[in-house]
Order: C-alpha cells, then structure tokens, then sequence
C-alpha cells in the first residue's frame, strides 16, 4: 500500500498490544516509566475534559494488574492537583508494578476503600475504570472481587456518573470487541496502540483517546494494521493541479441501473462528481436512461454494451470502471467478464459485480491480476463471495480482507465497523470513521463513486480505498454530529467538499488520535 511518511498509528489485538510493551521493555525502558507516563497523561486529560464538575470529586476503581495500576497513578496525579479522588481497590494489587504504584499513592496520601458498597452512595461525576484491561477474554467470565469491582462502576454509571476507562472498558475484549458486561463510557482513554476492540464497540467506548506514552517504534512490534488518520488522509490526498481540466480530472464510468435501481447509478454519479472527477458516464439498462438524465444532467448516459467491441470502446474511454452499483443479478457475471476482458483498466467492483462470483472468489484472480482493482463489498457479499458465514466475516474483520485480496488479486475494503482495507501483498489499513447515518441503502453507492475517482488519481486501489472510506466516514460524521436521524446520503454528498478542504490538524501531546463518540446519546 502506497504510505505517505506521516505518523503511523497502530491498530493491534490484545496480543500485539503486549509485544509492543515487550519490544519497548526489551530496550531498555522500565514497564513502570510506562505506566506512569499512561497514568500521567490519562490524568491530564481527564482533568481538562471534565473540569466543570472535578469539585464533585472523582473515584478510581482499581483491579489486580497493571491496568489497576494505571489508576493509581491517575489517582496519585489527580491527587497532586488538587483534585478530591478516592480509590475503591476492587481487586488487591498483584502486579510487582501495580503493587509498587500503590503504595507510591498511598504514601501520597491518596485515599483508598475497598468498601464499593459505601462508595456506590458517593455524589462523585467521574469514575475512573481502571478494574480488567486487554488481559481479558471475552469467551472467560468475570469472576469473584473483579465481577463486584465490574458491578460497582456499572451502578455509579446508572446513578450518572461519567465512566472513563483506562485502555478499554472491562470486560471488553481487546482483539474482538465482545463483551461480558463492559460499562458505557464517555471516555476511552487508549494507550500506545489503539486496541481492535474499542474499534468495534465504538459505542460503548464513546470517545476514544490514543495517548503516547514512548513506545515509539516499538509499537510497529504489534504487526498490527495502520489506522487512517486525518494526518494522513491530508497528506494522501492527491491535489488537483492549477492547469486541470475534464479529462485530466479523470474519466469514470459507472456500470449498473438495471431496471428500477438507477438510483444506485445517480448516487454513485454524485459522489464521483463530488469527489473531482472531470467526466462521469453512466453505463446503464435502456429502461433506466430517462431517470440517470433527468437526475444527473453533469453525467453522461448510454445504455449498456451489446457487444464486445461496444465493451472495448467503454475501457478505452474511462480511467477507470465502476461496476455493480444496481446492477442486478440477471446476466451480471457475463457483464463483469465482458467488461474485464475488454481492456486492462482500474476497476471498483461492487454490490452485484460480486454477488456475480457468490462461493467463487478465485475466479476473479486472473481477470484482475493485471490491473489495479479494488472490491468493496459489505460483511454479507464478503461472505458470499468467499463462501463463509457472515459471521465469520464479523469476527475476522482484521484478517479475512487479506485472504480475499490474495485469492482475487485485488485490494479488497470490507465495510463496516471499522472498515478494513487490505492491499494485495496483504498491508491492512482500518477507517475508524463514519456513523449510522450511513447505515441506509445507497451508502455503498456513494463510496464506490468515491472510491472509482480516487482510484484515477491515486494509480493505487488499496490507498484510493482507505482514502474513499476515511472521506465518506468524515461526510457522515460532519452532518450528523451527536444525532443521526433526519439526515439523508443528499446531507452526506453536500458535505463533502469540506472533507476534501480537511486541514491537517495541529498537535497536541500526548494525544496521537482523537475519535469522536458513534451513535445517538441518551
């Protein structure tokens, strides 16, 4: 995958999580400076982020590891500004770096309980979650004094506290995002690497936080896969040069409009159009011309091809062919492969360009190993394509991208949440944007339209994918900000231009990346 040299931001199960913890403590850096530091910086923001209501106090529950730990030495920073904290110890400290911030809060004069039943009648606003971290498996219940420290931040969340966890909600699994009764949070304070989990659960993580706390390269030891960030989206971006004009700006033409789904070909023509690109045609039934012309007056129309040379001249036109948007299931696979033995263009395929090779992935590998291709399909046309159950998809979300781009010979971007994207030589990249208000059929019109215009500048499927996924996420977002209901894919379309005119944000440290929360409040 074409990388520009921005910041990488790493996305890691529970397993790669602790190699970069180990790679870090292997050269040299003590795990309790890590610790602290995550400790100090979670402390920092928490204080800036709930200021009005720090005099009500703060409440850290603690558990026995070293996610317990880093509540200690929130407690112990909060402590040291002034802020009244009391630490409810759920679980006693195990950890020889738990055990040893313990006692360094203590002598502070931090004070402590371990009576949770007292504390559930506190009028403390915040709690601090910091009870199981990524040690956590979804598939081992919560036992013991850990369930009652789990129960205790639950309650104060009902009573209205605002929970802040530290490196995940517990009782969230860190690789898959299940979870056995994990809190609601307002606030997920992440470190080093940002787990898979909160990526998943976004919901319930509500805003997420990725505070550096020096693991540096150590953390490319996770292998995990590469987070989209704005950073990296504004550096990404191809610019449209001054002397542009319709034919540079790329020539697109979008295949599908069968009968009574034309739709599917206008939105895609929009977005393509929204996106930069200088000539937009529609390649569509005979019964849907009337519609895409009096809809979509900046594209172009044509009924589909009848011949092979009808085809030629189609893949000698466009840059690049977007197929599958409402392209019906009659005679669609005759259409993919006419369309791809005609020339050796970039290709999208999408919606029922893949449906067409349900249980037949492998087919697609030598009428796409010689150009730059790109599948977009959503968990359910992954699934029939590869031959497995969605839920399958579901769980692999991480890795199946990869195996579908090696079979197919083409990148391959799996909706949903996240979104992954994986490069044939099998780089993943994961978009962590977007909200429900893209959860309504058309959506994936919209990004194939994105992502085909893309393609035309960036000579790269995987990089025009994660770049078309990160645009049409940030749209959705900008449009429905706390609220999704009432917004259609018109508001996500007229958003657009301003994701294109995206600054790059200015630093703040510690903080690597900021998330907003997904989905309606209460």
């Amino acid at each position: 995958m074409n990388l520009v040299d921005t910041p990488v931001i790493l996305v890691a199960d529970a397993a790669g999580s602790a190699r970069a913890d180990a790679s870090a403590i292997a050269a040299g850096i003590p795990s309790r400076a890590l610790m602290q530091r995550a400790g100090a910086a979670a402390a920092a923001e928490i204080a800036r982020r709930f200021a009005s209501v720090l005099a009500d106090g703060v409440v850290v529950a603690t558990g026995e590891g070293n996610n317990g730990g880093d509540g200690w030495v929130v407690a112990a920073a909060l402590h040291a500004a002034g802020v009244r904290v009391c630490v409810v110890e759920c679980v006693k400290a195990r950890t020889p770096d738990a055990r040893s911030e313990r006692s360094s809060a203590i002598d502070a004069g931090v004070p402590h309980t371990i009576d949770l039943d007292a504390m559930m009648h506190g009028r403390q606003r915040v709690v601090v979650d910091a009870v199981l971290g990524t040690g956590l498996r979804a598939d081992a219940p919560i036992e013991g004094q850990a369930a009652r420290g789990a129960g205790f931040v639950h309650v104060m969340q009902r009573r209205g506290a605002s929970i802040v966890a530290l490196d995940l909600p517990s009782g969230l699994d860190a690789s898959s995002g299940i979870h056995v009764g994990a809190p609601r949070c307002a606030l997920t304070l992440t470190f080093g690497t940002i787990k898979q989990g909160v990526l998943v659960d976004r919901e319930r993580c509500g805003e997420i936080v990725l505070l550096d706390i020096g693991l540096g390269a150590h953390a490319s030891a996770s292998g995990g896969a590469i987070l989209a960030t704005a950073d990296w989206f504004h550096a990404s971006l191809p610019r449209i040069p001054a002397d542009a004009h319709k034919g540079t700006r790329g020539r697109i033409a979008i295949v599908g409009g069968a009968p009574g789904m034309a739709g599917a070909v206008i939105l895609a023509a929009r977005a393509a159009l929204r996106s930069g690109a200088g000539l937009v045609k529609c390649i569509v039934a005979p019964e849907s011309l009337g519609a895409v012309q009096e809809s979509e007056p900046a594209a172009l129309a044509a009924r589909w091809p009848t011949s092979n040379d009808e085809w030629s001249a189609l893949a000698e036109w466009a840059d690049v062919v977007l197929i599958g948007p409402g392209l019906g299931r009659d005679g669609s696979r005759a259409r993919v492969e006419q369309l791809l033995a005609a020339g050796h263009g970039p290709v999208v395929l999408d919606a029922d360009a893949l449906n067409a090779f349900a249980g037949d992935a492998r087919a697609l590998a030598p009428l796409l190993a010689d150009r730059q291709a790109l599948l977009t399909p959503h968990p359910a046309e992954f699934a029939r394509l590869a031959g497995v159950d969605v839920n399958d998809v579901l769980e692999t979300r991480f890795t199946a991208p990869a195996t579908l781009a090696r079979e197919a010979s083409a990148a391959v971007l799996l909706k949903g949440v996240p979104t992954t994207i994986a490069a044939r030589n099998g780089d993943m990249m994961v978009v962590a944007e977007g909200t429900p208000v893209l959860a309504t059929g058309g959506s994936g019109d919209l990004l194939g339209g994105i992502a085909a215009t893309l393609l035309a500048s960036t000579h790269d499927s995987a990089r025009a994918g994660a770049l078309a996924a990160f645009a049409h996420g940030r749209a959705a977002h900008a449009v429905s900000a706390r609220a999704v209901r009432g917004y259609t894919l018109e508001d996500v379309l007229r958003a657009l231009p301003d994701v294109w005119a995206l600054a790059a944000p200015s630093p703040r440290p510690p903080i690597l990346v900021e998330l907003p929360s997904v989905g309606e409040t209460a």
